[in-house]
């Protein structure tokens, strides 16, 4: 150590005090200036632009792709043009040339953060792998440029272990890293490019648009893999033979999971179950109804009138009964009962019913709503309304709540009245003391109520 400061440290004494390295630092300071002001100035002019009216989402792509890469292209712009005045002038400008390598792994970094922005959910972590892909690249171009990169690899090689008949080195181990999260992003970001091209598409269903999202994502990872696996030098005929070993392993232990995978791509196939279709579905801890608002590789998203989303897993909706009230077609059936007293008019009231039913908007006027004597009952005459309602995925109950009070003030208005519950109670008559012959009940006394 002692001998390699004595060899570098005079080296640096010695370039630390030329003055040409104080011109370039003062150009350098001089071209941070200038791209700060540069940025600030286009950050005003932009958020202008972009208030004066409407713009299409190209543009605004591209409007923010240009705001993320203003500071490093003009920082590397007036570094190179700094560069190109000194080598013109045959000036030593050593220090720009790094700086402006720097700059410019700098802008290719940001770049590169904003494609992978299509694929990764921007936020707090995007930003520190930015940061921190930043600090990588800006470590190995300084070590390239001093020259000290082979040392660093060859030190890296060296750290090794030998496991069977594989020698694994730290070296191959940070390049089978930096592969596998390369392929990874490229996978995820061509998987979402190619899935908002599928969903724009005005020629596919939403559960085949679903499906052939989650085909595209499957095989974009697996060839991924398989290239990453090849990039390394791994042998696949020996991973076959362990993957096969393991896949059987983590089968059964992982079982429900697979399960549901397969019953989601079962959903896609069958097309029974697919987005904004109005579903009821029965498990273990009740019945959901609401709207199918999304389809997953593992669950389905129901989400309910009160905008509550319930993840439910797809074997639920193989295995158990499912009401998709959005299947057979736009309109469902609707019954409502109803009582009337024995002293009104069922005729009457079964016009009046069907009248109200009319009236709404959403009952269907072919079939015609239909209204029935269904039995004779202990307290009145019951009766039941039959009426077919379209865009069920509206809702139900409110046009039950719409058509039972338009009945009830037809009822009102036609003196139909609704009878109330009644009973006959029968008090058997008080006994005499001593006469314990006589029959009970030949004295009953019978009393009526209603209420």
């Amino acid at each position: 150590m002692k001998e390699w400061l004595n060899a570098h440290v005079p080296v640096w004494m010695d370039v630390l005090s030329h003055p040409s390295l104080w011109w370039q630092a003062g150009a350098m300071l001089a071209c941070l200036l200038l791209a700060w002001a540069v940025d600030r100035r286009y950050e005003v002019w932009l958020s202008r632009y972009l208030t004066s009216g409407d713009h299409s989402r190209a543009g605004l792509m591209a409007l923010a792709a240009s705001r993320r890469l203003a500071f490093p292209a003009a920082l590397s712009l007036f570094l190179l043009i700094a560069w190109g005045v000194y080598a013109q002038l045959q000036l030593r400008g050593a220090l720009l040339w790094v700086s402006l390598s720097l700059a410019v792994a700098f802008l290719l970094v940001r770049l590169a953060v904003y494609l992978l922005s299509g694929a990764l959910k921007p936020g707090s972590l995007l930003r520190a792998s930015e940061n921190a892909i930043v600090a990588v690249v800006w470590l190995g171009v300084a070590l390239h440029l001093l020259d000290w990169l082979p040392g660093v690899l060859a030190a890296l090689d060296r750290a090794a272990v030998t496991i069977g008949d594989t020698r694994v080195s730290m070296l191959l181990v940070l390049r089978a890293l930096s592969v596998a999260l390369l392929v990874v992003v490229l996978t995820l970001w061509l998987s979402r490019l190619l899935e908002r091209r599928v969903s724009e598409s005005r020629h596919l269903s939403p559960s085949a648009q679903v499906g052939i999202n989650k085909v595209l994502k499957l095989v974009l990872l697996t060839l991924g893999t398989v290239i990453a696996l090849q990039v390394l030098g791994v042998n696949l005929a020996a991973l076959a033979v362990i993957g096969g070993t393991l896949g059987l392993g983590v089968g059964l232990g992982l079982q429900r999971i697979v399960s549901n995978f397969i019953s989601g791509f079962i959903l896609l196939v069958d097309g029974s179950v697919k987005p904004g279709d109005v579903v009821t579905v029965e498990d273990m801890s009740g019945t959901r109804y609401g709207w199918v608002h999304e389809l997953r590789s593992r669950y389905i998203v129901i989400r309910d009138r009160d905008g509550v989303d319930t993840l439910m897993p797809n074997e639920n909706l193989i295995i158990n009964p499912v009401i998709n009230w959005s299947y057979g077609g736009e309109s469902v059936r609707m019954k409502v009962p109803i009582q009337i007293s024995y002293a009104d008019d069922p005729e009457r009231a079964m016009a009046l019913l069907e009248e109200s039913a009319n009236a709404h908007d959403r009952v269907q006027a072919d079939p015609a709503p239909s209204a029935r004597l269904m039995a004779f009952g202990d307290n009145g005459i019951d009766l039941e309304l039959r009426v077919w309602i379209n865009s069920p995925e509206l809702g139900i109950n409110n046009v039950r709540s719409d058509i039972n009070l338009a009945i009830w003030r037809a009822f009102k208005a036609n003196g139909i009245t609704r009878p109330l519950p009644q009973r006959e109670l029968r008090l058997p008559a008080p006994v005499p003391p001593g006469d314990t012959g006589r029959r009970q009940g030949g004295d009953d006394r019978s009393v009526e109520c209603g209420g």
